[in-house]
């Protein structure tokens, strides 16, 4: 068995957490930003210093590269992704980055062999923070394996259109194209030239510390629906109509989100998440009593028939009066359950037992570019934990240590599959 440096890992965390310093812990790192540029600039520096052959595609995804001892065998890669959301931690994406530059490392310092190319890569603009949709650039490479209903939504041609949410008027193509890291197409992932893929990333949740747990084996990412409820009132003034004659919006909006928690905690399964994130209210005026309220409800778990019963819940909402107020219920998108290699899984296990390190069967609640690749090519995750449970913001921390474990089970786990 083979384990990762400490040192060197401490080393590429602290520097790639200069790059888009928000300056109270974390980072701002949009994708293709001039922070961006710094993380790649420095990628491309350590890789180089290995011997690595440096690669972008079309969407500018980048591979870091070392030969096998077998021409022609097919690459194995780990990837993740450098761009972060809006005051973001320093670890969620990066650390897979990292830790995939920390295996080649590891390979090249202590000449372990191997007979595939091992590739450590960056995919671009995962978390669509400034240029919607997340993992766009996985979305696109993957579009022909995706099903067609997740597909549709990958179009080249429409992603190169998605404009910045801050100018409002540049695209992510204008960026793409004054990038100094785009590329050709010929370079992508491919079925035909990679074997495997993993992605290492910090948990994003409380699952692991809260168990005393080192590792997270990932089994899958979990199937989930999104649904937009709408309720039409009318508008009145605030201070002239009296409460028995409104049809307030709000008001029924409020008592059916309270309907919703209290029949799907019936279920009694404290495992199934669901959650309202946004809330439209028109005319959202202090003097006005709402007529319109639209708002989100994301629904996850693994078992398609708790899902199931979870939706007639959501549905049942338009067969009831609600203050007066029509409903409306509407699918904005959903996936099945993505069901890792099991091969793959296999020897995260076997490598996180061999090393030593207290491992789980986890599954993931966020979706992550492994889960578009996985239906290209074998591919699995590794999670290492997340202090608090925090994440997508600044006191997001995982230790050197934790991180370290990580990419030595990462390393092992490549080996194994090495060796198939």
């Amino acid at each position: 068995m083979f384990t990762c440096d400490n040192k060197r890992m401490e080393d590429k965390i602290t520097t790639f957490a200069k790059f888009g310093d928000a300056g109270h812990g974390g980072i701002t790192r949009y994708s293709l930003s001039p922070e961006a540029h710094q993380a790649r600039d420095y990628f491309v520096k350590r890789m180089e210093a290995i011997g690595a052959t440096i690669e972008c595609d079309d969407m500018a995804n980048m591979y870091a590269t070392i030969p096998g001892s077998e021409p022609g065998l097919k690459r194995i890669v780990m990837a993740s992704h450098a761009d972060s959301v809006k005051n973001g931690g320093n670890y969620d994406g990066i650390l897979g980055v990292i830790a995939g530059m920390e295996v080649l490392e590891t390979v090249v310092a202590e000449n372990i062999p191997h007979r595939h190319p091992l590739t450590a890569m960056i995919w671009t603009n995962e978390e669509g923070s400034l240029y919607p949709p997340a993992m766009m650039s996985s979305g696109v490479v993957c579009y022909d394996y995706l099903p067609a209903d997740i597909s549709k939504k990958f179009k080249k041609e429409n992603m190169l259109a998605s404009v910045s949410v801050l100018d409002k008027t540049t695209t992510f193509g204008d960026a793409l194209n004054a990038s100094p890291f785009k590329g050709e197409e010929k370079n992508r992932l491919s079925k035909d030239k990679y074997e495997a893929m993993f992605e290492l990333h910090i948990e994003q949740g409380p699952i692991l510390e809260d168990a005393g747990n080192e590792i997270g084996v990932v089994t899958c990412v979990l199937g989930m629906f999104n649904y937009r409820i709408r309720f039409y009132g009318q508008s009145d003034h605030a201070g002239t109509t009296p409460m028995h004659k409104r049809q307030d919006a709000l008001f029924a909006a409020a008592q059916a989100l309270c309907y919703l928690h209290e029949e799907i905690d019936k279920l009694g399964r404290p495992e199934l998440v669901y959650t309202t994130g946004e809330i439209v209210c028109h005319p959202n005026v202090h003097t006005v009593i709402p007529d319109m309220i639209d708002f989100s409800i994301d629904v996850r778990h693994e078992d398609p028939e708790l899902r199931a019963k979870v939706l007639e819940i959501v549905k049942s909402l338009e067969q009831k009066e609600w203050a007066r107020c029509k409903c409306e219920v509407e699918l904005a998108w959903q996936r099945d359950t993505v069901y890792f290699d099991k091969e793959l899984v296999g020897y995260v296990k076997e490598s996180a037992d061999e090393l030593g390190t207290k491992n789980q069967l986890i599954n993931s609640g966020a979706g992550h570019d492994a889960q578009f690749a996985s239906y290209m090519m074998p591919t699995t995750m590794i999670f290492v934990p997340s202090k608090d449970g925090h994440s997508h913001c600044e006191p997001e921390f995982t230790t050197v240590e934790e991180c370290t474990k990580g990419a030595s089970v990462l390393l092992n786990a490549v080996l194994k599959t090495d060796k198939k």
